[in-house]
């Protein structure tokens, strides 16, 4: 029997918060289990379903990873790069580690993955390099997978829920007015304005986004007047 492995992310725009990779290897049984029970793109459900649908799929599911990408990393000031990559180079480490977990004993596995790249070859190659073992699996990156793919649906359900729980922490830890961490909130951009010198050495902003790098321009302009 074919086994489905879908990836998808949770998190890649916000200025706030970490980036996270799932990866969802499914049946095709569950599959179809799955698709009855309304799994679909996270973005089309609501926090309360993704919870609940999150649970039965890690029970139907054969094996399932995910991967915290932290603002320190997404920026290249970890331990774990020398050099600032691009996002989309470092999503494609994150899958190739997901992928390289996962692919012990299952046989013959489809891999499916929602490309972030708008290349999609480049970037299929580039995950390809990444890969221990390729001679089993079959690698298809794609535009809006996790809209055509039961597998990569699943995942960006895992992926999503992560993600919420991260930010829940966050908001333990500094209140509930640090808002979703996307750059459009205005709360989110409030909490930077307010704490961008105070926290920003906190780890919880990528300080390469142009909201994180605007917002510091204008704090030390008011600071020099």
């Amino acid at each position: 029997m074919m086994l489905t492995l879908g990836i998808d992310d949770a998190g890649r725009g916000p200025v706030i918060g970490p980036m996270i990779l799932a990866g969802c290897l499914l049946d095709e049984q569950a599959e179809k289990e799955l698709k009855k029970l309304g799994v679909k793109d996270s973005k089309q459900l609501t926090q309360k379903r993704r919870e609940f649908l999150s649970n039965i799929i890690k029970e139907k599911a054969e094996a399932f990873e995910v991967m915290i990408i932290p603002p320190k990393l997404i920026d290249g000031s970890s331990d774990e790069t020398s050099s600032r990559i691009k996002l989309n180079e470092l999503e494609a480490i994150a899958a190739a580690k997901i992928i390289n977990k996962i692919n012990r004993g299952f046989g013959k596995i489809k891999v499916i993955v929602d490309c972030p790249s708008p290349t999609i070859s480049r970037w299929q190659d580039f995950l390809k390099t990444q890969i221990k073992d390729l001679s089993n699996l079959e690698i298809s990156c794609e535009h809006k997978a996790d809209q055509n793919h039961v597998s990569v649906s699943a995942a960006s359900i895992l992926a999503k829920c992560i993600r919420e729980k991260e930010m829940d922490g966050l908001k333990e830890k500094y209140g509930t007015g640090i808002g979703s961490g996307y750059c459009h909130d205005p709360l989110t951009c409030k909490f930077i304005e307010d704490n961008i010198l105070k926290l920003k050495d906190d780890g919880i902003f990528r300080k390469n986004w142009v909201t994180w790098t605007n917002a510091l321009k204008k704090k030390e302009q008011k600071s020099l007047f």
